[in-house]
């Protein structure tokens, strides 16, 4: 069974953008009215802030979209110098940094945002006690991730076993409860269709979950193939 929050595999796994924006559809719901960027977006908008940080930041497109959407000062960190290159092009300001152990000051920014990426984190719990540590009083959290049974037709196709994220959708809000005054969720559901069996094995490959077993796919499956998306975004604020 493949750990998310294996150091080792996520350091191999964000060395390169290629996988991870092959499988970006089935996480963020790209193209689709279930893409779940948007309300994770809006939830940040909405908070009015002046500076913002986004922890786990990919290639950067969600720090420029917030930056572009807010005119507020953004900052972006992720643990791969090549994720952290690749949103310097964006014109973000990106240092490398561990989200276990950030180097900001307390009460540093308006919102932290983390969008997919807290199950990969070895220690949650601090984690999400440095996340609160850099939020000022009364500031927010906006933190995305998917449901346990997000993408299960998939999985089962394969053989890869059910889901080990140790932040979803079903436990998100009892991890943040102990950082934050006040959780709430908003859930995305939809479908993720596939129009062919190259495509299914396509984004197999990119699956950091599943890729271990893309030999146990059929030569046949039902088309189109469909399987579950289930996201949700949750929005923390600290006590004033």
């Amino acid at each position: 069974m493949t750990r998310l929050d294996d150091p080792e595999l996520v350091a191999i796994e964000y060395a390169d953008e290629t996988r991870l924006k092959r499988r970006a559809g089935g996480y963020a719901g790209v193209g689709t009215p279930e893409d779940a960027r948007y309300p994770l977006v809006e939830a940040v908008v909405a908070s009015a802030p002046a500076r913002v940080l986004e922890v786990g930041c990919g290639w950067g497109e969600l720090s420029e979209w917030i930056a572009r959407e807010t005119g507020a000062d953004v900052v972006a960190t992720d643990l791969s110098p090549r994720m952290v290159e690749l949103t310097r092009q964006r014109g973000v300001e990106a240092p490398v940094a561990d989200a276990q152990d950030l180097p900001f000051a307390d009460g540093s920014f308006d919102v932290v945002v983390a969008a997919w990426m807290l199950y990969h984190l070895p220690d949650l719990e601090r984690g999400l006690s440095e996340i609160a540590r850099v939020i000022r009083p009364a500031g927010t959290f906006v933190a995305a991730t998917n449901s346990r049974a997000h993408l299960t037709e998939l999985r089962r196709l394969v053989g890869s076993g059910p889901s080990t994220l140790k932040f979803a959708r079903e436990d998100g809000e009892e991890h943040l409860q102990p950082y934050f005054a006040s959780v709430e969720r908003t859930d995305l559901d939809g479908v993720l269709t596939f129009a062919d069996r190259a495509a299914v094995a396509d984004y197999v490959d990119a699956s950091i979950a599943m890729s271990p077993y893309a030999a146990n796919l059929p030569e046949e499956i039902p088309l189109p193939f469909e399987a579950r998306r289930g996201s949700s975004v949750f929005v923390a604020r600290k006590a004033s």
